[in-house]
C-alpha cells in the first residue's frame, strides 16, 4: 500500500515497443499497491490482441489493468476520449489509496494524463477534414503525410503516416488557424507529482526484441485475428486498422500478396525510433534496462524516495 504523503503521484512506465514496459509495470504494481492504466492507442480496442501484444492474464499476474477492451474496432477513439476516460480512472485509484501507474507507448495519451494542454481542444474544420479523408481514399495515406510534412515537419516527425486520424487533425490545425500544431505553446501545467521511467537497452537489442516480437505476432495469428475482424465489417478505414501490423496485414489480406513480415517489423522499428525521440523530452527521466542485473532493486530505491517525500 502506498504512503498517505504519496497521494496524487503517479508512476509512469514508457518508452519503444518491444522494451519491457508491461512486465515492469507489473512488477512495481506488485511492489508498491498499484494498479496499470495502459497507455496504448490499439490496446484501447477490443478483439485487437494480437497484434497490440495485450497483456494475458498470466502476464498481469493478478494486478489491475484498466483501459485495454473498452471500445469496440467500430470507434473512433480521440486523445480527448482517452482523457477523459484515463482522468477518471486515476482519480478512483488514487481515491482507493491505490498507486496509478501509467504504461505505454502512445506519447500524446501519456501527455494528455500529466498535463494540462490545448492539443487536440483546436476547434475542428469538418470540411478540411472530409478533403483529407477523401485523399487518403483515393491516393492513400502517404499522400496525406506528405503534405503534412510539408506543412508542418515538426508534427510528421513524431506521427506515423498510417495515423491517419491524427495526421489529419493536424492538417486541421493548421489550415483552419495558419498554426502549426507542433508551434502551438502549452503551458503544460502538470496534474500530478510523478516520475517517468523509460525501458532502455541498445538499439540493436531492441530491434532484435521488436523482430521477434512481430514474429511471435505470426506465429500466434495476427492474420486471422485481421480476417475475423474483416469478416464482422470492419475495414481498412476504421481507426483501429491504422495500428502497426493491423494495417499491414488488410492491405496484404486485401491483395492477396505475401504476407508482409518484414514490413511489419520495419514500420515497428521506425515507431520505436520515434516513441524514443518523444519520451526522451521528458525532464528528470529515468532510463531503466531490464536486461541489468540489480537495476530494479536501483529503481526501487528512486521510486521509494518519491514517494515518501
Amino acid at each position: 500500500m502506498v504512503q498517505e504523503n504519496s497521494l496524487n503521484k503517479i508512476i509512469v512506465v514508457c518508452g519503444p515497443t518491444g522494451s519491457g514496459k508491461s512486465s515492469l509495470a507489473v512488477e512495481l504494481a506488485l511492489k508498491y499497491g498499484g494498479e496499470v492504466v495502459s497507455a496504448d492507442s490499439v490496446a484501447i480496442y477490443k478483439q485487437l490482441d494480437i497484434g497490440s501484444a495485450k497483456p494475458t492474464k498470466e502476464d498481469m499476474k493478478g494486478v489491475t489493468h484498466h483501459l485495454i477492451d473498452v471500445v469496440t474496432p467500430f470507434d473512433e477513439f480521440s486523445v480527448s476520449d482517452y482523457e477523459k476516460m484515463a482522468l477518471s480512472v486515476i482519480e478512483d485509484i488514487i481515491s482507493r489509496g491505490k498507486l496509478p501507474i501509467i504504461c505505454g507507448g502512445t506519447g500524446f495519451y501519456v501527455n494528455s494524463i500529466l498535463y494540462k494542454m490545448s492539443y487536440g481542444k483546436a476547434k475542428g474544420d469538418l470540411a478540411v477534414r472530409s478533403k483529407y479523408q477523401q485523399l487518403a481514399k483515393e491516393k492513400g495515406n502517404q499522400a496525406v503525410f506528405d503534405i503534412l510534412i510539408e506543412k508542418d515537419p515538426e508534427t510528421a516527425k513524431i506521427l506515423h503516416v498510417n495515423d491517419l486520424v491524427r495526421v489529419i487533425r493536424a492538417l486541421e490545425i493548421v489550415e483552419s488557424s495558419g498554426i502549426k500544431k507542433s508551434d502551438i505553446v502549452d503551458e503544460k501545467i502538470p496534474r500530478f507529482d510523478f516520475i517517468a521511467i523509460t525501458t532502455d537497452m541498445n538499439r540493436a537489442t531492441l530491434y532484435d526484441r521488436i523482430n521477434r516480437r512481430v514474429d511471435l505476432m505470426i506465429e500466434n495469428g495476427i492474420e486471422n485475428e485481421v480476417k475475423n475482424l474483416l469478416e464482422q465489417g470492419v475495414t481498412i478505414e476504421n481507426q483501429c486498422m491504422q495500428g502497426i501490423g493491423y494495417k499491414e496485414v488488410v492491405e496484404s489480406t486485401s491483395s492477396g500478396s505475401e504476407f508482409p513480415a518484414e514490413q511489419i517489423k520495419m514500420n515497428s522499428r521506425r515507431y520505436a525510433k520515434r516513441q524514443i525521440t518523444f519520451f526522451k523530452r521528458y525532464e528528470n527521466l529515468i532510463k531503466y534496462n531490464p536486461l541489468i542485473d540489480g537495476e530494479f532493486e536501483k529503481l526501487c530505491k528512486i521510486i521509494d524516495n518519491f514517494l515518501n517525500n
